[in-house]
């Protein structure tokens, strides 16, 4: 199954300047649980923002750089031949950035969403999910607190 994972605005914001704009120590542990032991495809951008390649997950980078190169990562030049590489039989994770999230939306089967109920300046934003397209089959609100300085909803959406 190919799901993509993400954090979004209520205006679909996704972050600024290749970093996010808030903080959610509860998104960061689902995030990790849910892509641990998978194949996780982003962009060129989205992996430089990491300070090192995330642990127990094969990294497929996107990119149009031709002679680009990370350690231990897979680097293809479209998301029709990361999708290749990814086991059939297993979930696979399209983790962005906003140029990605658009190309994978078609082959997307399923979308984990942490709603970040606030709106926030961006330069990078999910693509709109269609209702008539996607039905959401789990939601999960989440109350502000001391470690979040927002309210949010983990979502669960499927392919109709």
């Amino acid at each position: 199954m190919i799901i993509m994972i993400a954090a979004v605005a209520e205006n679909n914001a996704l972050g600024k300047n290749n970093e996010l704009v808030w903080h959610l120590p509860n998104d960061f542990k689902r995030f990790k649980s849910l892509t641990s032991g998978h194949h996780i495809i982003m962009g060129r951008k989205t992996f430089e923002s990491f300070p090192k390649p995330l642990p127990n997950r094969t990294h497929i980078i996107i990119t149009r750089q031709k002679e680009y190169q990370a350690e231990g990562c897979i680097i293809v030049d479209s998301i029709e031949k990361a999708l290749e590489i990814c086991p059939k039989n297993e979930d696979s994770y399209i983790i962005g950035g906003g140029e990605i999230y658009n190309l994978g939306m078609p082959y997307a089967d399923k979308i984990d969403i942490t709603r970040v109920h606030q709106e926030f300046e961006a330069d990078a934003y999910f693509p709109e999910i269609d209702p008539k397209e996607w039905q959401l089959i789990l939601s999960e609100f989440n109350e502000k607190d001391e470690k979040h300085l927002y309210d949010y909803t983990f979502q669960t959406l499927i392919r109709k």
